[in-house]
């Protein structure tokens, strides 16, 4: 069963009949704003929103990233299967992802103790051009939904932290973010990541 965080909310990933989570994937998908052209054609545009996972120690160094750029962490733990230019998942009436992070939690080095997800448009276009966006957390082994949240948060800003990974005594939780940054890729987000490790 799905979990829908609101911002600020945590939720453990344990499995329901216990034992620790193998892999997960985080998705992203998102619509553009619909425009009105000429004659009252309604227009669909794109909007090349990216997905990147930010891997940090327990005291709050950047280890290691993926983004487009670097699609697969230096450990091979953390896999981004790769760039939708496009958008336009979140559309249909069943969720799908644009872009999917892929992470083995269990193959990830035990210095790694956040992953911080973060969304940002490389081309400047902002989140008043999107009309819907989603991160959700699925259990990569079975394909159920584990956790989902809905982007809110139309405005000016070209950007958004979206959620974070952390590990805990009892193995895995995750914090739904939510809060909007500027920039054009993770590290121009750094600054604004740092605030909620």
């Amino acid at each position: 069963m799905t979990v829908n965080l609101s911002k600020g909310q945590k939720v453990s990933l344990a499995k329901p009949g216990g034992g620790a989570l193998a892999r997960v994937r985080m998705g992203l998908g998102w619509a553009a704003v619909k425009k009105r052209g000429l004659f009252g054609r309604v227009t669909s545009q794109s909007i090349d929103l990216d997905a990147s996972c930010l891997l940090f120690d327990a005291s709050g160094h950047l280890v290691d990233q993926v983004w487009f750029r670097q699609l697969k962490s230096k450990d091979g733990a953390v896999v981004h299967t790769g760039d939708n230019l496009t958008g336009g998942a979140a559309t249909g009436a069943a969720v799908s992802d644009d872009e999917s992070i892929i992470v083995d939690l269990q193959a990830l080095g035990p210095s790694i103790t956040t992953l911080v997800f973060v969304v940002n448009s490389f081309t400047g276009q902002t989140f008043s051009q999107i009309e819907r966006a989603h991160c959700r957390l699925i259990d990569e082994l079975t394909g159920a939904e584990l956790a989902g949240f809905h982007l809110a948060g139309s405005g000016p800003h070209t950007a958004q932290i979206m959620a974070k990974v952390t590990r805990e005594p009892g193995g895995w939780a995750m914090s739904a973010i939510g809060a909007i940054a500027n920039g054009r890729t993770f590290r121009d987000l750094l600054p604004a990541v740092e605030a909620h490790l």
